[in-house]
C-alpha cells in the first residue's frame, strides 16, 4: 500500500508517473552557457534536494562580462506535501452575478458604488487593472465599468499616491483598486504600505475600503500591509465586484449599530 493511500493528506508531486516526485524548477545563473555552467546549475538543483537531477533546457543570455544562461532543471524531489497544514485564504462571500450584485448595491447604498481604479509609482502594467475595470473584462467575465450600479474611473498609470488620496477623498470614493506587477526589490509591498498609511492619514477611519492585487501578491498579507483584500493571479471582475458587495454591505450594517 503506497504512503498516499495510507495517508490521504500526503502527497508527492507529479512527473512521468503518479507519486514519482519529479518536478521542474527553472532559474537564472550569472554566467556564460557551456559544461560548466550545466555542472554549476547541477549543484544547485542538488542542494535544492534534487536526486537524481538533469538539465533538460540551457539558454544563454547576453554576452561578455553580463552573460548569463537560463536553465530548466528536471528531477526527483524528496519532499511531502502535507495538506492538512496548508493555509490560505479561503473566499467567506458568494459569487454574485452581474445582475445580483446591482440590486444588492441598490438595496444597501441606495445609490451608485463608487470605484477608482490606478496603478501607482511607478507601475505603468495596466493590463491588471484594465482586466478588472474595463468592460472588455477578463476570463470571460465583462469588467466593473458593465455593472450599472457602479461608477468607475480608471486612473491608469503611474499615479501617485497623493494624487490617488486626493481623488479618492474628491469622489467620495467607495473603495480603491490598485493593481501592482513590479515587484522588484518587494516594490510592491513598498508601495503597498505607503499607500495604507497614506489613506490612514488622510482619511482615517473613513477611508475607502483598499483592494490590491497582482502576481506576486500573498492574499494573507492584507492585515499585515494594511488593506482590506488582496488578489492574486487570474482573479476575475466577478470575484471583485462580489467582494465589494459583499465587504461594504458588512460596513454598511457596522455604521447602523
Amino acid at each position: 500500500m503506497s504512503e498516499q493511500t495510507q495517508h490521504p493528506d500526503i502527497i508527492r508531486p507529479y512527473g512521468d508517473t503518479t507519486g514519482d516526485g519529479m518536478v521542474q524548477v527553472s532559474f537564472t545563473l550569472p554566467m556564460a552557457p557551456g559544461p560548466k555552467a550545466e555542472g554549476a546549475a547541477l549543484q544547485l538543483a542538488t542542494k535544492m534536494g534534487l536526486d537524481p537531477a538533469m538539465v533538460v533546457h540551457a539558454t544563454g543570455l547576453g554576452g561578455g562580462e553580463s552573460a548569463y544562461t537560463f536553465f530548466v532543471v528536471y528531477g526527483r524531489a524528496g519532499h511531502l506535501v502535507d495538506l492538512g497544514e496548508v493555509v490560505v485564504r479561503e473566499r467567506e462571500y458568494p459569487l454574485l452575478a452581474a445582475k445580483e450584485a446591482n440590486l444588492a448595491i441598490k438595496a444597501t447604498l441606495r445609490r451608485k458604488l463608487i470605484v477608482l481604479g490606478a496603478c501607482i509609482g511607478t507601475d505603468a502594467h495596466t493590463v491588471g487593472i484594465d482586466a478588472i475595470l474595463n468592460v472588455k473584462g477578463f476570463a470571460g467575465e465583462k469588467g466593473l465599468e458593465y455593472y450599472r450600479e457602479m461608477k468607475v474611473s480608471n486612473l491608469g498609470a503611474q499615479v501617485t499616491v497623493p494624487e490617488l488620496v486626493s481623488q479618492a477623498r474628491k469622489d467620495r470614493a467607495d473603495a480603491v483598486l490598485v493593481s501592482q506587477v513590479v515587484t522588484q526589490r518587494d516594490a510592491h509591498l513598498r508601495n503597498t504600505r505607503e499607500l495604507a498609511a497614506a489613506f490612514r492619514e488622510a482619511m482615517g477611519d473613513h477611508r475607502p475600503l483598499i483592494v490590491v492585487g497582482g502576481p506576486r501578491f500573498d492574499p494573507r498579507m492584507a492585515e499585515e500591509l494594511g488593506v482590506d483584500r488582496i488578489f492574486g493571479r487570474g482573479t476575475t471582475p466577478g470575484e471583485v465586484a462580489s467582494y465589494l458587495v459583499h465587504a461594504l454591505a458588512n460596513k454598511e450594517l457596522l455604521r447602523a449599530c
